[in-house]
């Protein structure tokens, strides 16, 4: 690492766009994982560098369980990241954590079943922690940047990721409120898994947008009603994502998560498959380098 700071915004439902962004150039990134979401907006704020993807494409035209988040996460990398920021809509399980307000998430439940969860697997085996599964670092940074942003910000959440696209029923709602967890959304796993495997430091910024459906004297949540609390949170997002920009250090300081993959590849040299060390060329840029 050259101590300057690359990001990564992930953009998630209600957050399409950036301000303030300088030398903006939308570029089309090749990974072997396919195609990302969208190209990627390439530019800067004042000093450090930027790189957004929209999740789910431009025009919201990738559903939940398609987003290609190997591709992605991939992308990003090649695209020079250092750090990943990501913004997602999420419904609220928690009193608390009513809709308008934003959630710096801490942990998750994966209870995703159909998506790709690695980019190692036969011929390559790999095991990263995911134990402490975001930054601390930049989860700080981004709490800050949202109060500054003039919202309310809960820190320290779990965050439920299920399949969709559906809502949730009322049993599964309440279930998962007795899990411990304090939001719901469909696109963070695996999404933070991979970027853990890619040796980029996460944040995920959840903005509420309803309180999902166990609220049993309330009609359960419609999407008209959803998309417009996000038009409102995404106007705080992109305010927050400068103020976010602008508290970083000058200079970035290495993390413990840019060597995340040292000793996790179990796999012997001489039985490592060539074709799976190909396609991880990007991931892998660091300890063949």
């Amino acid at each position: 690492m050259n101590g300057q700071w690359t990001i990564g915004i992930i953009g998630g439902s209600g957050l399409y766009a950036i301000d303030d962004l300088e030398d903006a150039e939308w570029r089309r990134v090749e990974t072997p994982w396919g195609e990302p979401s969208d190209e990627i907006l390439f530019g800067r704020i004042a000093d450090v560098q930027l790189r957004f993807l929209p999740r789910h494409g431009r025009g919201h035209r990738i559903a939940p369980g398609e987003t290609p988040a190997r591709a992605n996460i991939d992308a990003l990398k090649r695209a020079g990241c250092t750090d990943l920021l990501a913004i997602s809509s999420v419904g609220s399980l928690r009193e608390e954590l009513a809709p308008g307000r934003f959630a710096v998430v801490e942990q998750f439940v994966d209870r995703t079943v159909h998506r790709p969860q690695s980019f190692f697997g036969t011929g390559l085996v790999a095991h990263v922690s995911m134990a402490d599964p975001v930054c601390e670092r930049l989860s700080a940074f981004a709490a800050a940047a949202v109060q500054a942003a003039g919202a309310q910000v809960t820190e320290g959440t779990t965050y439920l990721a299920m399949e969709g696209p559906q809502f949730s029923t009322r049993a599964e709602s309440e279930m998962y409120r007795q899990w411990g967890c304090d939001v719901i959304g469909m696109t963070a796993m695996p999404e933070a898994r991979l970027a853990r495997e890619a040796e980029l430091p996460y944040a995920l910024i959840g903005m509420v947008t309803d309180y999902d459906c166990w609220r049993e004297d309330e009609a359960p949540v419609e999407v008209d009603e959803i998309v417009e609390q996000m038009i409102a949170n995404g106007a705080i997002a992109r305010h927050a994502v400068s103020a976010f920009i602008a508290a970083l250090p000058e200079r970035r300081t290495p993390s413990p998560i840019d060597t995340a993959l040292n000793g996790a590849i179990l796999t012997a040299t001489s039985q490592r498959d060539p074709a799976l060390l190909a396609r991880n060329a990007a991931i892998l840029a660091r300890l063949n380098g």
